[in-house]
Parts: structure tokens; C-alpha cells; sequence
């Protein structure tokens, strides 16, 4: 009974950790693996598994080298250790930890695990059908003959020139009886040494544990300026994110979850730079890319997506790359903002309080947007259960008033905004702002208006 209490227990701890991961992890069997823990410090043990920060210093090689190997034992005890190095309790602070993403050519080497599930991913529908082979069909010296049908067949290959009754054929018969030969097995678009589905499911397994590990090595701080300048990483995120309707749904939220925290480090002219390509992603199909996953039927993707977007255009630079979709991107997320859920609602004001902060043509498209005015309203008056969000929609507000050709727009709210301005003190100074330059007339100087909305 003890026993079993004890491997209840164990049971339960294990149970609540993959709970709070929510993460794939690869299961292992390897001797290595094995050892490893037998070796570990019973110090090192408690409600959640950690890992001894040196570990990484001492095996960064190892790693490297299990992930380069592609041996199935390897890539699953690299991939375990990796995801338990990577994770990071709320509360612990690993300050002698070794930045993983500067392990030299650990980056690469996880990519490459997703690089060989990119490249069996794509569906059977989409493949070529098998071709007939045509060749010498007419003819029979090259063996083909009545467009291969003599070899669609577990007999044995006729040969035209011998009769039907000569013993040739009789002996032929006798020695590829005991031989069955698959039919058509040549003309199958899976040749002799590509996976079967059990092996393409471990591949998908491996680059879904892959790209866990590289979202987890985006949280920390460390990683972000090594990881936001590789070209092919960024363009291997990118890639998932585009192929969305097709592709693992774990391993698109990993990419869209990765992207999201480095964003404020990103530069998309990085697509167009002179360092290496391995996959053609420009800037524009970049951000094609994000539009998709805000128009996706998959709504948790919508709200990392949106503020993917508000995270970008921080960035000036990025701005050329982004400004052109403006009209798309102000009309799907006044949409957010229409939704029940507090968390869209709380993503689409924050990419429109940083759209609104660009330039003046921005604040003239959102102003003239459809329900944008009514939608942010709604969010004040709700109230949102989080404060900063109410402020930001306030303060687009105000940032739509400041431009004269949307006067005649906000206008019809003015008694709405004077109910906020007198009902939430939280608001009230925003409001009073938004109602002197809504009343006052442009290149006037200080009038009673001040005194009239408490300025």
C-alpha cells in the first residue's frame, strides 16, 4: 500500500506539470537520458523538475551534436533536455543560466528538425498524380508494352518473343511462383526510402517539440537580439505562420507565440538584406501572412495575431511594409473590438492605440472606419476588467479628435463623451481634452470651453 501511495503520488506531480505546460514533450528511452537522471542530485527534485543550471555549459555540445545526428534516441533526449532548460517558473531566476540561443549552432540544428517535417508536410491532396509511363508504348524492345500493363501483374514479365506454350515460359512460371511481386509498387509517389505515416507522425512529434523549445527560448531576454536577427529562423516562423490552413495547428501557435515576443526587435527589411535566404519570404508576405491568421476560423489565434501587428509598427521601419493593408487591418479589428471576449477586445486596442500614433492618414482611415468610434465607446463604458485597456481606447479617442477632418465624425457623440466626462472620474481629463478640441474652433486661442469641460 505505501508503494502505491508513492507512485500515486509521483504520478500526480507528473500529471500536474504536463498540465501546466501545455506543451508536447517527446517521450524518451535512451541509455543517456537514463543516466542522467539517475545522476541528478536529489536537490534538484521537487514539485517541478528542474535541471542544474551548468548542465547546458557542460553538454552544449552534446546537444548540438544529438540534434545533427537525427538518430531517433538522440533527437528525443536533446529535445527533453532542451524543453526542461528552456522553461522557466514565473518566479525563478536563473541569473548564471547560459543564454541557450548562444550555444553555437544550437539555433540551426532545431531548425533543421523542423526543416524535415516542412519538407513531408505538404498533404497528399496537394501531391502530383502518379504519371503513366507512356514511353515505348507501342514498342515492344524496351520492356514496356501496352502502356505497362504486362507488369501490373504478380506473374511473371512475359517476354514477346517467346510463345505462350514453349517451356521457356513454362519454366519462368515455376521459378516466380513462390515470388509475389507488389503491384505498381514503382510507380507509388512514396519510393523505397520515405517515411511511412508512423514515421512522418514522429517527425511532426519532433519539429512541434522543436519549435516549443524555440517559443520557450523567446521569453528570455537574452535570446531576443540573437534570435530576432537570424534570417532563416525568422523565416521559418513566418513560413508556419503563412501555411496556417495546412500545417500542425501546435506548431502555427509555437511560430505565432515566438513572433509575438520578439516583435518589438523585429525589422522586416531583414527579408530583403544580403544575409542568406533559405526560404523566399519578402516583408509583404510577412505580414500577408499575420492577416491571415486575424481572418483565421481558429479565434485563439486571432488576439496574438492582432497584437503581432501592434507590436510591429512600433518599429518605423516596418512601417512601409504594413501602412499599405491599413484600410484591411483598421476593418478586422474594429471587428475585434465588436466581440464578447475581453482578451480581443483588449488585442485590438492595443494595435490601434500604436496605428493611431503613426501619422495623420492613419487617424483619418480608423475615424472614418465603421462602428470604430461606437466599438471604443463600448469598451469605456463596459468597463473593460482592465483598466489600461479603458485608457488606451480613451486616449485613441483623443487622438482622432486632434485631426480637424474628423470633427465632423465625433461630433454626433458629444453628449456621450459629456456622460463619461461627469460619470467616471477615471476618464474625466481625457474627455475634457476630447471635448475642448471637439467644440473649439481651429487657431483659436484659450476660451470659456476650458472652463466649461473642467480644463
Amino acid at each position: 500500500m505505501q508503494k502505491r501511495e508513492q507512485q500515486g503520488k509521483h504520478g500526480g506531480g507528473a500529471t500536474t506539470a504536463a498540465e501546466k505546460r501545455r506543451r508536447a514533450a517527446v517521450s524518451s528511452n535512451s541509455s543517456a537520458a537514463a543516466a542522467d537522471a539517475a545522476a541528478a542530485p536529489s536537490s534538484l527534485l521537487g514539485p517541478s523538475l528542474q535541471v542544474h543550471s551548468t548542465f547546458a555549459d557542460q553538454n552544449n555540445k552534446r546537444i548540438v551534436l544529438a540534434l545533427q545526428s537525427g538518430l531517433k534516441s538522440e533527437l528525443t533526449w536533446a529535445l527533453n533536455t532542451l524543453t526542461l532548460l528552456s522553461f522557466k517558473e514565473k518566479e525563478e531566476v536563473r541569473k548564471d543560466a547560459t543564454p541557450l540561443a548562444k550555444i553555437p549552432g544550437l539555433l540551426d540544428a532545431l531548425l533543421q528538425v523542423i526543416d524535415d517535417w516542412r519538407d513531408i508536410a505538404k498533404p497528399r491532396d496537394f501531391l502530383r498524380a502518379p504519371r503513366v509511363r507512356l514511353l515505348g508504348a507501342n514498342s515492344d524492345v524496351t520492356g514496356f508494352g501496352n502502356e505497362y500493363e504486362s507488369l501490373n501483374s504478380n506473374d511473371a514479365i512475359p517476354n514477346p518473343r517467346v510463345g505462350p506454350g514453349s517451356p521457356v515460359t513454362e519454366v519462368s512460371v515455376q521459378k516466380n511462383g513462390n515470388r509475389t511481386r507488389p503491384p505498381l509498387w514503382w510507380l507509388d509517389e512514396d519510393g523505397l526510402f520515405n517515411l511511412d505515416d508512423e514515421g512522418r507522425a514522429e517527425k511532426q512529434q519532433l519539429a512541434v517539440a522543436a519549435s516549443n523549445i524555440m517559443r520557450n527560448f523567446s521569453f528570455m531576454p537574452e535570446n531576443g537580439v540573437i534570435m530576432a536577427q537570424h534570417r532563416h529562423f525568422l523565416e521559418t516562423v513566418f513560413q508556419c505562420i503563412e501555411d496556417h490552413i495546412t500545417e500542425d495547428e501546435e506548431l502555427v501557435t509555437n511560430a505565432l507565440e515566438t513572433g509575438v515576443n520578439l516583435a518589438p526587435l523585429l525589422d522586416l527589411r531583414i527579408f530583403s538584406s544580403l544575409k542568406p535566404s533559405f526560404i523566399k519570404i519578402t516583408g509583404k508576405r510577412a505580414v500577408q501572412a499575420i492577416m491571415g491568421m486575424l481572418g483565421s476560423s481558429v479565434k485563439a489565434w486571432h488576439c496574438p495575431a492582432a497584437e503581432l501587428l501592434g507590436r510591429l509598427i512600433i518599429n518605423p521601419d516596418n512601417e512601409p511594409f504594413i501602412l499599405p493593408f491599413g484600410p484591411q487591418i483598421y476593418k478586422r479589428l474594429v471587428e475585434l473590438l465588436g466581440f464578447p471576449a475581453v482578451d480581443a477586445q483588449a488585442a485590438a486596442v492595443g494595435a490601434l492605440y500604436n496605428l493611431a500614433e503613426v501619422n495623420m492618414d492613419c487617424r483619418l482611415k480608423l475615424a472614418s472606419e465603421r462602428w470604430a468610434i461606437d466599438r471604443l465607446l463600448k469598451v469605456i463604458k463596459a468597463p473593460h476588467p482592465v483598466p489600461e485597456v479603458g485608457r488606451k481606447a480613451a486616449i485613441i479617442l483623443e487622438s482622432l479628435v486632434s485631426e480637424p477632418q474628423n470633427k465632423a465624425l465625433l461630433l454626433p457623440y458629444e453628449n456621450a463623451f459629456a456622460e463619461i466626462l461627469f460619470s467616471d472620474g477615471r476618464y474625466s481629463d481625457t474627455f475634457g481634452r476630447i471635448l475642448y478640441e471637439l467644440t473649439s474652433r481651429q487657431g483659436t486661442k484659450v476660451t470659456t470651453a476650458r472652463g466649461l469641460w473642467g480644463m
